[in-house]
């Protein structure tokens, strides 16, 4: 099924130990991953020090943009669930300095939850 929901969009958690061995390169001195999800091809990684999103572009996913986020620059977030005609989940991260905040669609926003739990963890 975790294939299936990687196509359809669904946020399907990746092995800490294997984000881990891949991001070694810009993970600071104490700095653990302590829970990922991959969305499509794009990803957030939460370390216990911030949270990395990982944005794939391009057809071959070879230009890659990490966007770290201090837990303490997080003014607050938001979910907002799929409606009857609308199919997408949206997560709503607004970070301190920033006029927009940052979105992040869901299909079906079957696993938004789990995203959104952690988040929480984190930031409150």
């Amino acid at each position: 099924m975790g294939l299936f929901d990687a196509l359809m969009g669904n946020a399907s958690e990746v092995s800490s130990h294997k984000v881990a061995e891949e991001f070694a390169p810009i993970l600071i001195h104490g700095e653990e991953v302590v829970k990922s999800f991959r969305l499509i091809r794009d990803m957030f990684v939460f370390t216990n020090k911030r949270l990395i999103l990982v944005d794939k572009q391009g057809l071959t996913g070879s230009k890659v943009d990490f966007h770290t986020i201090p837990y303490k620059s997080i003014n607050h977030f938001s979910k907002r669930s799929n409606g009857l005609l609308d199919l997408d989940a949206e997560l709503i991260i607004w970070v301190k300095g920033s006029d927009a905040p940052l979105i992040k669609e869901f299909r079906k926003g079957e696993n938004i939850n789990d995203v959104y739990k952690v988040l929480s963890t984190y930031v409150l």
